[in-house]
């Protein structure tokens, strides 16, 4: 038998588009309950424009009603060098912040938000997105929901029975090892990469017709539809909605509060891997869960061990955990896609002062990195960084949380 969490021994983000317009019909149009007729609207509008795209229709992600600051503590009294701070602070505006926080060892120390932001501000995820599948996962183990990551899909989603994709267990879909074909962009409206974009059955497409050229464990494959299947799999499990359990059993035990889940159509399946909203303090409660092993105030949220688990590699991409990134081994460019393809790179410009931190990471650059040594988090989240020109740095995954910890280090933290 396999543990919860072991293996068998066998075994881009998304461009920000805008949907405001896509749930709209075409001129001359009435509107059409024919999910056909719905997406070829969609597609039409969407290809008009695809480098503006706003992540509709989307539902409450309700928070908790009791929502407070967290414990905050004076950066003079932190324990890191206040030049550091400023350093830090400076290159996330330089970068198009929207928000930058820093929290060490249980207490914050320092946020800072663009104009028009505040600590209750919801901000787009990205795919920020993606580690909320995991915990969501987490919380349905801890209340045995589910009793091993290493269970088949089609335990949670009957459509999968008797296909190609019965194959795939829920760490697959967690790790990116799904056999599902990597994330891509292409204008064909017939594209699969389209219809599990913007259908509203999107689900439904991703089981019956998105592509599996790779065998189930074998192969790295980054892509929106391995993370949005978990929505699938909360619901199986649970018989909850994936925002309605998110809820319940995250945002309201962290004391977080919410923002809005996009969704395929009014009352339909959560996009689960990219693009809820919500404000940067919530996305900092979710590293803090983690880098305390899954526990809350005292209080076990996820299984013990899981967080472990989140954070190991696999041969396929040492780099990527369950729906984290890690930062050893060192690579200094990094691609989001399978080691080698093409596409996207982050640049890391040295190696983590910590070989053990792991990171949130997203397209635009959303960055979280958590530092186990030094019980270090660091969250920018925000606009696409400038290009870099005129002396302008390019974004490196690397400043933000080197920056810090040397300050640390200066002040006899380490």
């Amino acid at each position: 038998m396999t543990s919860r969490f072991r293996a068998p021994a066998i075994a881009l983000s998304l461009m920000g588009l805008s949907l405001s317009a896509l749930m709209q019909p075409a001129s001359g149009q009435s509107p059409t309950d024919d999910p056909e007729a719905v997406y070829r609207q969609r597609v039409a509008v969407y290809l008009k424009d695809m480098a503006n795209f706003v992540y509709e229709p989307t539902e409450p992600l309700v928070g908790t009603n009791r929502w407070k600051p967290l414990p905050a503590i004076a950066p003079a009294k932190s324990g890191i060098a206040t030049d550091a701070l400023e350093a830090a602070r400076a290159y996330a505006e330089q970068m198009n912040s929207s928000a930058f926080m820093v929290w060490h060892d249980g207490r914050l120390v320092t946020q800072w938000y663009a104009p028009g932001v505040t600590e209750q501000t919801p901000l787009t995820s990205k795919s920020l997105s993606k580690p909320l599948t995991a915990i969501a996962i987490g919380r349905a183990l801890a209340l045995g929901k589910i009793r091993s990551i290493d269970q088949s899909i089609a335990d949670f989603i009957p459509k999968a029975k008797g296909t190609p994709k019965e194959k795939i267990t829920i760490r697959y879909l967690l790790d990116m090892r799904s056999g599902m074909l990597d994330q891509g962009i292409s204008t064909d409206p017939d594209h699969p990469y389209i219809r599990v974009l913007l259908h509203p059955d999107f689900g439904d497409r991703i089981i019956d017709t998105y592509p599996m050229p790779h065998e189930p464990g074998r192969h790295y494959s980054y892509a929106n539809a391995p993370s949005d299947a978990i929505a699938m799999v909360i619901e199986g499990a649970t018989g909850m909605r994936y925002g309605d359990w998110v809820t319940r059993e995250v945002l309201k035990p962290l004391g977080a509060q919410g923002g809005t889940l996009w969704v395929s159509k009014p009352g339909g399946l959560a996009h689960a891997g990219c693009c809820a909203t919500m404000p940067a303090d919530t996305y900092l409660r979710f590293a803090v869960l983690l880098l305390q092993d899954g526990m809350w105030q005292g209080k076990r949220l996820l299984p013990e061990g899981y967080v472990a688990e989140m954070r190991k590699g696999t041969e396929q991409n040492p780099n990527f955990g369950l729906g984290i990134w890690l930062g050893e081994p060192y690579r200094q460019r990094r691609p989001f896609g399978a080691p080698g393809m093409l596409g996207p790179q982050v640049l890391h410009s040295e190696p983590f002062l910590d070989p053990a931190l792991f990171m949130f990471d997203g397209n635009s650059n959303q960055q979280v990195a958590i530092s186990p040594k030094y019980r270090l988090i660091v969250l920018r989240v925000g606009a696409t960084p400038p290009a870099p020109k005129d002396g302008r740095p390019e974004w490196d995954n690397a400043f933000l949380p080197n920056t810090l910890i040397r300050g640390l280090s200066s002040r006899g933290g380490d």
